[in-house]
């Protein structure tokens, strides 16, 4: 477990402080953590032991990368890529890498040149591709159309870059209106992760339906007056590609709101809660919810507002919008009563179906097949209608297509369920220049758009099985 590994880097290091491997491992498992101000602080510490060295320089730099020091980050790189240029760093990885920073900070011309020097370097690099199609807005030329089908076609590459190259045709086929070819290579790229994830959708909702079994009406009632007073964050749960991006966008335009990013703080918590099991062991979470003492909630309330501190500006409230959290309502209420959160829903096959055109970087297992993303989506609706149930008023729910439609009239219901006053800056959300760190990063530095509303229905002869598992959250999604 990476919480293991974690305590026994750090417990080496204490022995060993001058051992630069340890330390480079103990950044990369608190980086993976989230803890970014400690893997910072560990990368400085490196780099001052030998500022000269490049290994150490670039392990610095990806950490400024991560709190949103990307100028520095990418001088770098830069430096990298124009010094040591025949070295094993200056590889089409690093061009990549560079190009996320870039895009991250909206300097999207210079990270598509980016992302095309890595397939120039290494031709069948499938992350590249795929990094110039999630870009959302990147046309593919035909010469690159042509290059990705010779290369699946040989079916030569490694099965991480066939799947990223499948993805991308699909984008490319996609704008092209080939539907039918885009979404057979969608499904082949899906079949790759479904592969290597070994997802069960089974077990998740099992998971789920916990939830509701044991946080109750009863439960809440007993545990009154818990937690931390905080009322610094603002939650935005859901599914992927619902529109949470957008609204964290518009919120972030305010000017009392920072935007961070997906924060896992909170699905660090309930892993420490079920943790000391073995895989087949039946969960101890959220039960262990009912063991807690009631101050430990407080402590550990406060204790994620301080962790997440690294990751905020100046402003009173800020944004988590991980979309998994709608999960740990009950978790999140207990620690902290008077934090908001909004519910990002999306019509269901729009959205099901955006997620399985979707290869993210790590998590959502669910996305990868559509029986699978058609489940979750209805286990999903199932727990949010409990979560209303047993704690009425806690969450406000926000229809993507409701912000389309009436884009200020949703931003005023928005703010007023946040206590917030009215901010134009918020309608022009498109204006903000604020990093944004997801694949969808272009489109909300865009007016709002209708296009995305009814994509998915050039592809509707091949979504029997979403349909299926969808089964009532088909008409009920609205509730």
């Amino acid at each position: 477990m990476v919480d293991d590994a974690e305590f026994i880097l750090e417990s080496a290091l204490e022995f060993e402080p001058a051992n630069d491997r340890v330390r480079l491992s103990y950044i990369d498992v608190l980086h993976k953590r989230q803890k970014y101000d400690k893997s910072l602080a560990q990368a400085e510490t490196l780099h001052q032991s030998d500022p000269n060295n490049q290994t150490y320089r670039l392990a610095h730099a990806n950490q400024l990368v991560v709190l949103g020091y990307h100028e520095k980050a990418l001088a770098v790189y830069d430096d990298i890529l124009q010094n040591d240029s025949g070295s094993a760093l200056a590889s089409p990885r690093l061009w990549v890498s560079r190009g996320h920073a870039l895009k991250t900070h909206g300097r999207v011309a210079e990270a598509i040149e980016s992302y095309q020097r890595g397939y120039e370097l290494r031709p069948n690099f499938g992350d590249a591709y795929w990094s110039l199609a999630n870009l959302k807005t990147y046309e593919f030329s035909k010469d690159e159309l042509a290059q990705m089908n010779r290369l699946v076609e040989a079916g030569d590459i490694e099965e991480e870059d066939l799947a990223h190259l499948h993805f991308a045709l699909g984008k490319a086929l996609e704008d092209r209106e080939r539907f039918e070819e885009s979404f057979n290579h969608y499904e082949e790229g899906n079949k790759i992760r479904r592969r290597q994830t070994r997802y069960d959708a089974a077990s998740m909702s099992a998971r789920l339906k916990l939830h509701r079994w044991v946080c109750n009406e009863a439960f809440f009632s007993e545990r009154v007056d818990v937690g931390c007073e905080a009322a610094d964050p603002i939650f935005i749960v859901g599914l992927p590609r619902a529109g949470s991006t957008l609204l964290e966008q518009i919120l972030a335009s305010h000017s009392q709101v920072d935007g961070t990013l997906e924060l896992h703080h909170i699905s660090s918590i309930a892993q420490k809660l079920d943790s000391r099991r073995r895989r087949q062991d039946a969960p101890r979470y959220p039960g262990t919810l009912g063991q807690l003492k009631h101050e430990t909630f407080r402590n550990i309330g406060e204790r994620f507002i301080a962790e997440t501190q690294v990751h905020r500006g100046s402003a009173p409230f800020f944004i988590d919008k991980m979309p998994n959290n709608f999960r740990h309502i009950g978790l999140i209420h207990l620690i902290l009563p008077h934090a908001k959160i909004i519910d990002a829903r999306r019509d269901p096959m729009s959205c099901c179906f955006s997620g399985f055109k979707q290869l993210f970087a790590s998590g959502q297992e669910f996305t990868y097949g559509l029986h699978e993303i058609g489940t979750y989506y209805q286990d999903y609706i199932e727990l949010m209608k409990h979560w209303d149930g047993v704690l009425p008023g806690k969450v406000l729910r926000v229809h993507y297509d409701d912000v389309v439609n009436d884009l200020e009239g949703e931003v005023r219901r928005i703010l007023h369920y946040c206590d917030l006053p009215f901010e134009a800056s918020c309608v022009e959300f498109h204006r903000n220049e604020r990093a944004v760190r997801t694949p969808s990063s272009e489109q909300v530095r865009q007016p709002i758009y209708r296009q995305a509303l009814e994509q998915w229905m050039h592809f509707e002869p091949w979504l029997s099985p979403l349909k299926e598992a969808l089964g009532p959250a088909m008409w009920s999604y609205r509730n």
